[in-house]
């Protein structure tokens, strides 16, 4: 038990309430869920929940209707609703009417997870009334399990830069490994600006098949293709007055890429099957965990497109060049999940702290996170030892990075035996020599190599051709 309210999850979809609630369970979260409207609200009051997350499609009641009653009634709760994607326009109009943030289906657990995570570390973050001006911008605030937690002057001048750029209408390109904290990046530069108040709309380009890609950014209209059953405003329409973020955007399909660079252009979007452009008021923010500029060299972006968002970029550093960053996040994470599972932790022992600061975290701040929680979930209190510690962190030979592939310098019998090769055949080579170091797990090498896992996996089906 917790000694927080628990979320309220109120969702009509049986299977997905399952879902929704198994996910948010095994995160560590009490979970109270509902399937109607009347439920929904039978539990608010009872239950003292503060976050919410909620269904706008429900069976007895409109849930835009439900969550203005809900922040009526209790103006501090946090609500981010849930909505398929024929009913964005619903959305965006939940969002301006107060909602923190919404999802559109389907979603991944990771984005799912992010959504409730950053809503609960704006808890203390004063509500503004939905459509009043954001205050003057005061220094960042580190979010407090976030990628933003550190006193290095690494992230000293990634906040000094967010500030800055976060009030023009500059596109920003925030590049870094998989989970530095890209996401929360964009979010501050969302939560700073003048369109605060606006949606926050993001999209994976590398998680959703290229052949639905476009109809996800700039909508259909009803019967544009099988499948098509109603319009669809698309995500660039829906983060109208906001934010749209494009993650993976190196991932994103050659085709698709000239769309983009007209709509940057015209600030217009056309769906697929309309007749008519609709003109849009969206600031651009995007991030890869690739370098943009190599997969200019290469062929696979758009030179003129990676210079029209090229503009203000953004590195966001990996946990190991951090230094002590990486006892910060651990302390403020090992707080907070202790808080919520009710229990008392006396910090890291010193030869934990010593430890972090050897581990290379290829998983960067998410996988300190997951290792924080474990421990949490699986202890009663105390310092935290090392024999706390997940088996994978101490024992894994895949958390260090293969010192043959990712040292500055090759051996030279290695060097030697690449030279004279054509560069697709030592590409090859390198990610069949990491695949077998990994045994075989793609998310694995895909870290290590700074490649998107859905990239690795269309490599190797295109040795097979």
């Amino acid at each position: 038990m917790t000694d927080h309210p628990p979320l309220l999850l109120i969702e009509d979809t049986p299977s997905l309430q399952m879902v929704y609630r198994s996910v948010l369970t095994n995160a560590g979260y009490t979970v109270r869920s509902a399937s109607t409207a009347a439920e929904g609200m039978e539990a608010f009051l009872k239950s003292g929940a503060t976050v919410v997350l909620l269904d706008l499609m429900l069976p007895d009641r409109d849930g835009l209707d439900l969550m203005q009653e809900m922040l009526s009634l209790r103006p501090e709760a946090t609500v981010i609703v849930i909505t398929a994607n024929g009913s964005i326009n619903k959305a965006v109009e939940a969002m301006r009417a107060g909602a923190h943030e919404f999802l559109v289906k389907p979603f991944d657990e990771t984005r799912f997870l992010g959504a409730v995570e950053n809503a609960l570390a704006g808890r203390n973050i004063p509500r503004r009334a939905p459509g009043t001006a954001p205050a003057k911008p005061a220094p960042l605030i580190p979010a407090p399990t976030g990628a933003f937690v550190g006193s290095s002057d690494t992230m000293a001048r990634i906040h000094a830069k967010i500030r800055s750029v976060a009030r023009s209408m500059a596109t920003v390109f925030i590049t870094g490994e998989s989970g530095t904290g890209k996401e929360l990046c964009a979010l501050a530069v969302h939560d700073y600006s003048p369109r605060s108040t606006g949606p926050f709309i993001a999209l994976n380009c590398g998680a959703i098949p290229q052949d639905l890609l476009e109809s996800e950014v700039f909508g259909h209209v009803k019967g544009s293709f099988t499948g098509a059953v109603s319009d669809k405003p698309g995500a660039a329409a829906a983060a109208d007055g906001g934010t749209l973020f494009l993650d993976e955007i190196c991932e994103m399909a050659p085709a698709l890429q000239t769309k983009l660079l007209r709509f940057l252009q015209t600030s217009t979007v056309q769906p697929v099957g309309a007749t008519r452009p609709r003109k849009v008021n969206v600031r651009i923010v995007c991030a890869t965990n690739q370098d943009p500029l190599d997969a200019v060299r290469r062929g696979r972006f758009r030179e003129d497109l990676y210079y029209r968002l090229y503009v203000v970029p953004i590195h966001m550093p990996p946990l190991r060049e951090r230094g002590d960053d990486v006892i910060e996040i651990a302390e403020a994470a090992l707080s907070r999940f202790a808080r919520e599972e009710g229990r008392h932790f006396d910090g890291l022992s010193p030869d934990t702290a010593a430890l972090f600061r050897r581990l290379p975290w290829p998983g960067n701040v998410r996988q300190l996170l997951n290792v924080i929680r474990h421990v949490v979930v699986m202890n009663e209190g105390g310092p935290v030892t090392p024999d706390m510690l997940p088996d994978i962190v101490a024992d894994e030979p895949g958390l260090a990075p293969p010192p043959a592939l990712l040292s500055p310098t090759f051996p030279e019998p290695a060097m030697d035996a690449l030279i004279g090769k054509p560069l697709a055949e030592i590409e090859r080579l390198v990610i069949e020599a990491t695949l077998r170091r990994f045994d075989g797990s793609v998310p694995k090498a895909a870290r290590v190599l700074e490649l998107a896992p859905s990239t690795l996996y269309r490599k190797i089906d295109g040795w097979k051709d």
